[in-house]
């Protein structure tokens, strides 16, 4: 076969090398993504068993806690290269590996409290960069987004409830982290490849390959990313990283902000907090069933504008039942934004370059949340602190848009490319 003829009959897809969701596979990727995900939700019970088992106190251990956390994105981010390739489910076992020893010792061995938490918050961010790559692998990626945030947040909701009930000692709380990661670390033979890693490696061995290609249908590979989608990929991690600084301080803010604006009690930030999961819960369940047929483009960018305006709604409700209300519908709609741009970001490359390092830029953007909150209050009051986080969403709702058209376009290009 000459060059040419090599070179016309491979086409260059994005859907085609996906696979269709299964059990296995999807509590693989899902439960490590969790796993990876578990001190980010934790943190509050970490903060407390920090506390415990080294006495420091409530602004120390929470400064600890938010250093494992970066260290979760900074590994994450370090390592997602290797997770859109062969080597990802060696990523996430080393990665959930360190986190069992990691977050072992900090339960059973006092004296290594601090350096297992670090060592745990290391491990952590392999799993979140392989499970991240391995959601690309599926077909239809924003319901796939859909069942993630639903599995996320529904075996979330469980542990958040036992864990408690258990205890919040370090052997309590680290000691849970360490068994689920254990847990995790068991399912990642189940993990999706990187579709397109075998074709990569065949290439690289030139014309010492055989190619044949089949009368009735194209040879599929997965083409090296045009520069449109790397600089599209690199401004949705950096649209990602600020949205979740914004939207996450406002989260970090809400417990002080209702109490000082609208008297909310302790019992009405519970219902706020449980709505707000519940809210979620749905936003996922709506997308699961949607799937793709809004798109993605339209539906960030209405997301994205709704959100900033339920914020600025936020700043200036008075009403303690209001404010719940209100509160509890930015979350829906902030879960649902979520999920888009995981789908978005797993659209872009099925195997994984985007979606595997996003989630670990979220954490990059998230982790300091509290402290940015805190100094644009102290700054600009409640109703400018608001204000402020919605000019972000507002801006940010263009660029998010845009590599949502641009994603979707990919998708249909690569469907026009299957033969019937």
């Amino acid at each position: 076969m000459s060059s040419t003829t090599r070179d016309s009959a491979t086409v260059a897809t994005v859907g085609a090398t996906r696979v269709p969701l299964r059990l296995p596979t999807a509590s693989a990727t899902f439960v490590v993504g969790i796993a990876g995900y578990l001190g980010v939700n934790l943190s509050p019970y970490m903060i407390i068993a920090v506390q415990a088992g080294l006495g420091a106190d409530v602004l120390t251990a929470s400064w600890l806690v938010t250093g494992a956390l970066l260290l979760t994105a900074l590994t994450g981010l370090a390592v997602a290269p290797l997770c859109a390739g062969r080597s990802r489910r060696t990523v996430a076992r080393a990665g959930l590996g360190v986190a069992v020893v990691g977050f072992g010792l900090a339960a059973v061995v006092p004296a290594l409290l601090l350096p297992g938490l670090l060592l745990g918050g290391v491990g952590a961010g392999g799993a979140v960069a392989a499970s991240g790559a391995a959601i690309a692998a599926f077909r239809n990626p924003d319901r796939v987004a859909g069942f993630y945030g639903l599995a996320n947040r529904g075996i979330i909701t469980v542990v958040l409830a036992v864990v408690p009930l258990i205890g919040l000692a370090p052997i309590d709380v680290f000691g849970s982290m360490a068994v689920f990661s254990l847990v995790a670390l068991a399912l990642v033979m189940w993990l999706p490849g990187a579709p397109a890693a075998p074709v990569h490696a065949a290439a690289a061995a030139g014309a010492a390959v055989p190619l044949e290609v089949p009368p009735t249908g194209t040879l599929r590979t997965a083409a090296k990313p045009s520069r449109g989608v790397t600089v599209a990929g690199f401004t949705l991690l950096l649209v990602f990283a600020l949205w979740a600084a914004s939207e996450d301080s406002l989260w970090a803010m809400v417990g002080v902000m209702g109490a000082d604006q609208s008297g909310l009690t302790a019992e009405g930030l519970g219902i706020a907090l449980s709505g707000a999961t519940a809210g979620g819960l749905l936003a996922s369940i709506g997308l699961m069933i949607v799937g793709d047929r809004l798109g993605r483009g339209i539906p960030l960018v209405v997301l994205l504008v709704l959100g900033g305006i339920l914020k600025i709604v936020q700043g200036t409700v008075t009403d303690p039942t209001m404010f719940v209300v209100v509160f509890i519908l930015w979350n829906t709609v902030y879960a649902l934004a979520f999920a888009f741009f995981i789908s978005t970001s797993a659209a872009l490359d099925a195997d994984g370059r985007w979606s595997g390092p996003l989630l670990a830029t979220y954490l990059v953007g998230s982790a300091l949340t509290p402290v940015i909150g805190a100094n644009l209050v102290a700054g600009l009051g409640y109703e400018g602190f608001t204000i402020t986080l919605a000019i972000a969403s507002f801006v940010l709702a263009v660029p998010a848009g845009v590599i949502g058209l641009l994603s979707r376009k990919l998708e249909r290009q690569a469907a026009a490319e299957v033969p019937a």
